[in-house]
């Protein structure tokens, strides 16, 4: 039943992220613009230019700023890790080998195995 849920929130989550894909990448895009937006600016040393720069800057931030649904799809993918990794995840078997006399260590044991 773990397998099916952890099964079917992976799809909803590969939905999600596939379906706010193209605002993630134009967000990546925007980023980067305004990385260098912002280098050229440094490297302008009249004012108008870079009043211009500052300008598009601006218009790029807006750009980046209208596709803050791309933070919806990276919870989707981190989502999908945190699964996958659930998924893959191997349980460590119990640390005591063998029955044994002593009622502390079979205790532990039934103690280990009602919390599974």
């Amino acid at each position: 039943m773990k397998k099916f849920l952890l099964f079917i929130a992976g799809l909803v989550a590969l939905t999600i992220l596939l379906a706010n894909l193209g605002p993630m990448i134009l967000l990546g895009v925007s980023v980067w613009l305004l990385y260098v937006v912002f280098k050229q600016f440094m490297k302008s040393e009249s004012t108008a230019g870079k009043i211009g720069w500052i300008v598009l800057g601006l218009i790029i931030l807006s750009v980046a700023v209208s596709n803050i649904y791309a933070v919806i799809g990276l919870a989707a993918a981190y989502g999908l890790y945190l699964i996958y990794k659930n998924w893959t995840s191997k349980k460590a078997e119990d640390p005591v080998v063998g029955q044994s006399d002593d009622p502390f260590t079979n205790f532990e044991k039934q103690w280990a195995e009602l919390h599974k």
